[in-house]
C-alpha cells in the first residue's frame, strides 16, 4: 500500500476535542477582532474549503505520523516538492518504530535533496522519543507534542488539530497574511504583541466543529487566494469581512521589516580524486549543515586569489599533498543569514598518503556515482553538479534502473 493509499478513518464531524487557552496569552477579547464575525467568517471558510481545498497525498490519511512527517517536510519548502519526498519517507519509514531503528544516515539519504537536515534530525530524535516514552504514539496534545524535538508551536497546533481534532491553533506565514490583511493590523507583523494577538485570534477561530480542517482551510486561503502579490480579493469566501479589501490596501501587508542583508562569505571545495575515488568528508554534528557530507575544503578571505590556497587548505583539513588541480568555477548559495560562493576545482593526489581530518568527524573514498547518495546540502550538490554529477548520474537512479 502506498503512503497516499493508507486508510483514512470516518471522521466526526460533530464534535472536536477542546484544547486548552493559547499559550502564552490570555483569552482573545473583542477588541483583538477588529468587529470579525467569528462564527460567520469561520462556516463560510470551512464552505469553501471543502469545495477548493488542493489535493495533497497527506489529506487522505488520518494516520498522526504520515501527517507529522508532512508538516516537518513542509516547513521552508513547497507542495509540489514535498509530496514525492513525503512518499519516498514514508515507504522507506512507514512508522515511527522503524524511523527510530534506522541509522541517522539512511534517513539522511531518503532526505537528500529536500534541504534543512535538522528536520531529518529531529525527526529521527522525536521519534526515538515516542518509542522510548509514548509506547510509539504521538502525544495527542498540542502541549505533549511541543515537548519533542523539532515540533514548534506552529507544528504542534497543525499535527493536534488535523491528526486528532483537538482545538489547537495554529499562524504560519500564510495566516499571518490572512489574519493582517482581514483585522487591518497595520504594524509590523513579526513584533511580539501583534504576534501574541494573532495567536488569540487563532485559538478562538480553532473553536468548534472540525477545527483540523478550519486550520487548513486559513492556510490554503494563504496559499492560492490571499498571495503576497495580487491576491485574488474577489475570489475570497471572507472578503465582506475583511478590512484590507474594503479600505483597498491588501496586497501592502502584512508590514515587515526589512531583512538583514545575508554576509557574504567565500569558501573552496575540493573534488579530489585517487585510485578512481573521489574524497568525501562529513560535518560535525553541530553547526552549519551538521551531519552532512561534502567535498573537502575551507573558507577563504574575500581578497584571496582561490587557485593560491587549494595546496594550504587541503593540507589543513585532510593532510594530503596535491599532484594537480584544475579550477572548474564558481557555484552560488543563499543560506538564511549567509550567502556563499564556493570555488570548485578537481584535483588529484598520489595513491599513498593517509588522510588526518581536521574540523571534520569522518571521511570516506567513494565511487564518483555513489557521492549523490550521501546525505549532502545545496553547495555541494551544485559543486558535483559542475563536475558532471547529477541525480541522472548517481548510484541511487542507476539502480532504479536496473530494477526496471
Amino acid at each position: 500500500m502506498s503512503p497516499a493509499q493508507r486508510k483514512r478513518p470516518a471522521k466526526a464531524h460533530s464534535k472536536s476535542k477542546a484544547s486548552s487557552a493559547p499559550k502564552g496569552g490570555s483569552e482573545a477579547s473583542a477588541s483583538d477582532f477588529s468587529g470579525l464575525p467569528v462564527r460567520a467568517a469561520r462556516k463560510k471558510l470551512l464552505r469553501w474549503y471543502d469545495a477548493n481545498k488542493r489535493d495533497m497525498p497527506w489529506r487522505h490519511t488520518r494516520d498522526p505520523y504520515a501527517i507529522w512527517i508532512s508538516e516537518a517536510m513542509l516547513q521552508q519548502t513547497r507542495v509540489e516538492t514535498v509530496i514525492p519526498y513525503w512518499e519516498r519517507f514514508l515507504e522507506n519509514f512507514p512508522d515511527v518504530e522503524t524511523l527510530a531503528s534506522a541509522p541517522i544516515d539512511d534517513v539522511y539519504a531518503v532526505w537528500t535533496g529536500l534541504g534543512y537536515y535538522s528536520r531529518a534530525r529531529n525527526l529521527k530524535h522525536a521519534a526515538e522519543t515516542v518509542v522510548a516514552e509514548h509506547d510509539g504514539k504521538l502525544p495527542d496534545t498540542a502541549e505533549g507534542l511541543e515537548k519533542l524535538k523539532g515540533i514548534g508551536r506552529y507544528t504542534a497546533g497543525a499535527i493536534a488539530s488535523i491528526a486528532f481534532e483537538r482545538e489547537a491553533p495554529l499562524i504560519d506565514g500564510n495566516v499571518i497574511r490572512v489574519f493582517t490583511r482581514l483585522l487591518g493590523i497595520r504594524e509590523d507583523s513579526a513584533a511580539k504583541e501583534v504576534v501574541e494577538r494573532m495567536w488569540r485570534v487563532a485559538g478562538a477561530i480553532v473553536r468548534g466543529e472540525r477545527p483540523g480542517d478550519l486550520n487548513q482551510g486559513l492556510m490554503e486561503l494563504g496559499a492560492t487566494l490571499c498571495t503576497p502579490k495580487n491576491p485574488h480579493c474577489l475570489a475570497c469566501p471572507i472578503r465582506t469581512h475583511c478590512d484590507a479589501y474594503a479600505v483597498g490596501d491588501a496586497e501592502s501587508l502584512p508590514i515587515k521589516k526589512k531583512k538583514a542583508k545575508p554576509t557574504k562569505i567565500r569558501a573552496i571545495a575540493i573534488y579530489l580524486e585517487r585510485d578512481g575515488k573521489v574524497l568525501s568528508v562529513r560535518r560535525p554534528e553541530t553547526g552549519l549543515m551538521a551531519g552532512l557530507w561534502e567535498l573537502p575544503g575551507g573558507e577563504i578571505d574575500a581578497k584571496d586569489e582561490a587557485k593560491d590556497r587549494v595546496q594550504e587548505i587541503l593540507l589543513e583539513v585532510v593532510g594530503l599533498e596535491l599532484l594537480s588541480a584544475e579550477h572548474l568555477g564558481s557555484v552560488n548559495h543563499l543560506f538564511t543569514h549567509r550567502r556563499l560562493t564556493l570555488e570548485v576545482f578537481r584535483a588529484h593526489v598520489a595513491p599513498k598518503g593517509r588522510v588526518k581530518r581536521q574540523g571534520f568527524d569522518a571521511h570516506k573514498w567513494v565511487a564518483p556515482e555513489s557521492l549523490l547518495d550521501l546525505a549532502h546540502a545545496g553547495p555541494t550538490r551544485k559543486a558535483l553538479a559542475l563536475v558532471g554529477l547529477t541525480d541522472e548520474t548517481s548510484a541511487r537512479t542507476a539502480r532504479k534502473n536496473n530494477a526496471k
